[in-house]
């Protein structure tokens, strides 16, 4: 009997078999579940208790955000608020908040510290100091209401120059102010859907009779005589020809094609930037000659910002894709935390690849041989420009007082045999005296670009 008990006492102190390991494996999981579930439970009671609390206990007591913080404090030793604090990045319209008391005209800093509630912030910008400065040297105020120039980097969508004066309000930053009449620089958009819709190409004859900035319904009708002019669409568009493009939106395209395209090319629409920028806009009517009013910009109620219109020419150079804009690079709390960085965001294909090269040809005879020819007269030979590929289009109207002229440049440049390239886009309201022109903004922007581009390139 002896040797049989000492048996069964040794198979006693034997390790349990596989069955029986598998099952204590089993009863360990469900007990941990059934521990978590039980902690589950218990905090969403104590939420429960702190929202009734909160309800029911009357302004005078703690807010229920206060007593659920000092609950996760004092129990997850702060991992979970530091979870939901950091770690995120905030968006353009929580930037627009935090920035809504900081103009960015003519910044002469690239980066800077600027205080909100209380707490420091650090902004790196995506601006080119050194054109910057530049071009708020040159500002010819004497003469203008408003200047607004932006230059901007057609691939990413960064700003590169937002330089600005506003004689009725000099805080305000025209940059970014959506007021002025978009005029011919409306002539990008019908030209665009005119060559996608209708085919037309450079050398498309077309005709006209009248003078070349008038609209009166008359040069609309559709008919041949002696005193008919006839040019190509490339000149019509150099020499921002308007009767030929009133045809083109009464006859060829109509009111659906052009509000089609516009919205295409970000009218109508909001733009999300890291400042707050109002729509640009345009308007059509069921009346054809309304429609040819717009498709040629002889009318002051399609409104345009310089930011606007630099996004209109990084999409002639950028094979017809729209980037979204952007002058912050980074914003750094005082942790040092990077809390919003920007990323580089496709807003849409205004056109096609094919439709961009037509309009980048149109914009270079306007340079070479259109209403730029002036401004830009020597620029084949110039030791700068003469690397470069130029396209630009330029408006003017008055406004309905007639004591201020507004006028546009909106064009780009390119290295000939690089990458580098730049957008532009200038308004200038000018007063009982011509000052200095767009265009003119628009050539020393580009050869002060280049020029230290080269410059440093060359070391």
């Amino acid at each position: 009997m002896i040797p049989q008990r000492l048996e069964t006492e040794q198979a006693a102190l034997k390790k349990p078999g596989w069955r029986e390991y598998q099952n204590n494996l089993k009863w360990a999981a469900a007990r941990k579940r059934l521990i978590n579930k039980a902690i589950k439970l218990s905090t969403l009671v104590i939420v429960l208790l702190v929202s009734a609390y909160g309800i029911f206990g009357g302004l005078g007591g703690k807010s229920f955000s206060h007593l659920l913080g000092d609950y996760f404090s004092s129990s997850h030793d702060n991992t979970i608020d530091a979870r939901l604090n950091y770690g995120k990045l905030i968006d353009k319209s929580n930037v627009r908040d935090l920035l809504k008391s900081i103009s960015f005209v003519n910044l002469k800093n690239k980066s800077f510290d600027f205080f909100s509630d209380g707490r420091k912030f650090r902004i790196d910008t995506s601006l080119d100091i050194e054109l910057q400065e530049f071009l708020i040297k040159k500002l010819d105020l004497d003469t203008s209401r408003y200047i607004g120039i932006v230059g901007m980097d057609p691939a990413t969508g960064k700003v590169l120059s937002m330089v600005g004066f506003d004689k009725t309000d000099p805080s305000n930053n025209p940059c970014v102010d959506s007021r002025f009449p978009a005029a011919s620089i409306f002539k990008i958009v019908t030209a665009s859907a005119v060559v996608e819709k209708c085919g037309f190409q450079p050398g498309s004859k077309l005709s006209y009779n009248g003078k070349k900035h008038t609209l009166y319904k008359s040069q609309l009708k559709d008919r041949r005589n002696r005193y008919t002019n006839r040019i190509t669409f490339r000149d019509s568009f150099a020499q921002s020809v308007n009767p030929v493009f009133g045809k083109i939106g009464a006859h060829y395209l109509g009111k659906n094609t052009l509000e089609k395209y516009a919205e295409a090319f970000d009218f109508n629409k909001d733009i999300d930037f890291e400042i707050e920028i109002a729509p640009s806009f345009v308007n059509l009517s069921d009346e054809p000659y309304q429609w040819a009013e717009v498709a040629c910009g002889f009318n002051n109620k399609t409104k345009m910002s310089p930011l606007h219109g630099a996004m209109m020419a990084s999409a002639i150079i950028n094979q017809g894709s729209i980037m979204e804009p952007t002058v912050v690079d980074q914003i750094i709390d005082e942790k040092g935390e990077i809390i919003y960085r920007n990323r580089l965001v496709t807003i849409n294909q205004a056109i096609t690849p094919r439709a961009s090269d037509i309009l980048n040809q149109l914009m270079a005879a306007t340079i070479r041989s259109g209403t730029c020819k002036k401004a830009f007269r020597g620029y084949r030979k110039d030791k700068i420009l003469s690397k470069l590929n130029i396209g630009g289009k330029t408006g003017s109207i008055d406004n309905k007082s007639h004591d201020a002229r507004y006028d546009w440049f909106v064009g780009f440049a390119e290295e000939k045999d690089g990458p580098k390239k730049i957008a532009l886009s200038v308004v200038v309201a000018h007063e009982k005296y011509i000052g200095l022109r767009a265009s003119y903004y628009a050539r020393i922007a580009i050869k002060k670009y280049f020029r230290s581009y080269f410059e440093k390139t060359a070391t």
